[in-house]
């Protein structure tokens, strides 16, 4: 994996040493040596990931670090500090910044390229959430919301009861937190108790932690659960695999309760922040294919799925006929109770259509009071015994609506058409839009079916 990553320090000898150990990994690297230039490149997208040193004249790391998260555009940037200070209140101060990862100086350079890649591929996956989200403003907007006092859901994993008992006690005033007395029900718990964060510790005798973190990035519901390892100083090589096979962060023992509170808190914000955009990413989804009166299918749905349930039924050789139903003067509804009501009259009808026909058929709304039905497996003769009790379900019942001096009643037309092996999508919708028109010039309130 490749990625731009901006250096910003103003002592030039280690923007040349990171610049070389960087480029042999096959980073495009780009340098500053100020606050504000690094501010200016990053607010141009010129990055993937800024490692920024904390003591540079002017601006320090620290206020650099604010000001890239405080900005729309940079504030779900990457940012790794590098520093000589390796105080533990050196770090959360720095994690409180808003940064992602904190390196003391002299880096361990196999450390520091791990957590670039472990990075790179979160802001990768953020990137792609942001782009598929970019018709919503308010969704981009979330990540300035959040300020890493949300109240998280915590499943520590630890084999030694008071590693984890600790760490229960440290984080419980701010999270709810649930322990995993036996780590292997570990990937089960992550699954069922929809976690925000998963905490394991990596002493484990006969259970290997990073396993486990590999099985939670298997599974599809845990895919994208943050996981903060707990190691001892002695095992280095075991956290780098863990960045290698997608942990997001660690800590080393002993542990300082502030570090980790601030730790917990920059995972959860990451989390929140992406389960917003997917979120906002799936309404698109349901916005593009859903009428939002009904909550039914709309014509663009029906556009994409028809052709293949069309050639479904030809592979089987199984029947297929299509529905199309049009309440009757339903101009009438909207000029004598007002268009609230003619909606409400459109949701009883579409939630009744639901009732009406069976669970696997395709039911679409194509605009005004015209709906569509498409019916796989069943014949012209069962869809009009279908249709008939959808009519006569129609013409009986009174629409109660709020607001409304009385209750609505109004009837349905509908037209039927089964699929012929010549025909495409377009032309059975033909069809069954003409059985309708005839079922309007005999009077309304009626089937027909087609009669190729």
């Amino acid at each position: 994996m490749t990625a731009r990553v901006l250096v910003v320090d103003d002592v030039r000898s280690n923007l040349k040493l990171l610049q070389a150990r960087l480029s042999l990994e096959y980073f495009e690297v780009l340098t500053a040596t100020n606050g504000p230039d690094a501010i200016a490149i990053c607010e141009k997208g010129g990055c993937d990931i800024v490692l920024l040193d904390v003591k540079m004249p002017g601006m320090n790391g620290f206020e650099v670090c604010r000001r890239l998260r405080t900005a729309p555009n940079t504030a779900h940037l990457p940012i790794v500090l590098l520093t000589a200070l390796d105080r533990p209140a050196d770090r959360v101060r720095g994690l409180e910044s808003g940064a992602d990862d904190f390196l003391t100086k002299p880096v361990d350079e196999l450390a520091l390229i791990a957590r670039v890649r472990s990075l790179t591929r979160l802001k990768f996956s953020i990137d792609e959430l942001r782009a598929r989200a970019a018709h919503s403003a308010e969704a981009q907007a979330q990540a300035l919301k959040l300020d890493g006092t949300e109240r998280g859901r915590l499943l520590v994993v630890d084999e030694q009861r008071p590693s984890r008992e600790r760490i229960q006690g440290a984080l419980s005033p701010y999270h709810d937190v649930i322990l995993a007395d036996d780590p292997g029900e570990a990937p089960a718990m992550a699954r069922e108790e929809t976690v925000d964060l998963m905490i394991v510790g990596l002493g484990f005798g006969a259970f290997d932690g990073l396993r486990l973190a590999s099985q939670v990035r298997s599974q599809e519901r845990t895919r994208n659960l943050p996981i903060l390892l707990i190691a001892d100083p002695d095992d280095r090589p075991r956290v780098l695999r863990g960045l290698e096979l997608g942990v997001n962060d660690y800590l080393t023992r002993p542990i300082d309760r502030n570090e980790l509170l601030a730790r917990v808190r920059t995972n959860i914000r990451q989390k929140l922040y992406a389960d917003r955009l997917r979120q906002s990413v799936q309404e698109s989804i349901e916005m593009a294919h859903y009428d939002p009166l009904t909550g039914l299918n709309n014509r663009r749905s029906l556009e994409r799925r028809l052709p293949a349930m069309i050639e479904s039924a030809r592979e089987r050789g199984a029947a297929l006929t299509m529905m199309v139903l049009d309440i009757d003067h339903f101009k009438r509804v909207n000029d004598t109770y007002g268009h609230d009501v003619g909606d409400c009259v459109l949701k009883g009808f579409g939630a009744q259509l639901q009732e009406t026909v069976r669970g696997g058929d395709l039911i679409c709304r194509m605009g005004g009071e015209e709906f569509v039905v498409v019916m796989p497996g069943v014949g012209l003769s069962e869809a009009a015994r279908i249709a008939e009790r959808a009519r006569r379900t129609t013409e009986s019942r009174d629409f109660v609506v709020d607001g409304a001096a009385s209750s609505v009643s109004v009837t349905v037309s509908i037209g039927l058409a089964e699929w012929r092996k010549p025909w495409d999508s377009a032309e059975l919708y033909r069809r069954a839009d003409r059985a309708l028109y005839l079922s309007k010039s005999a009077g309304r309130n009626r089937v027909t079916q087609d009669a190729a």
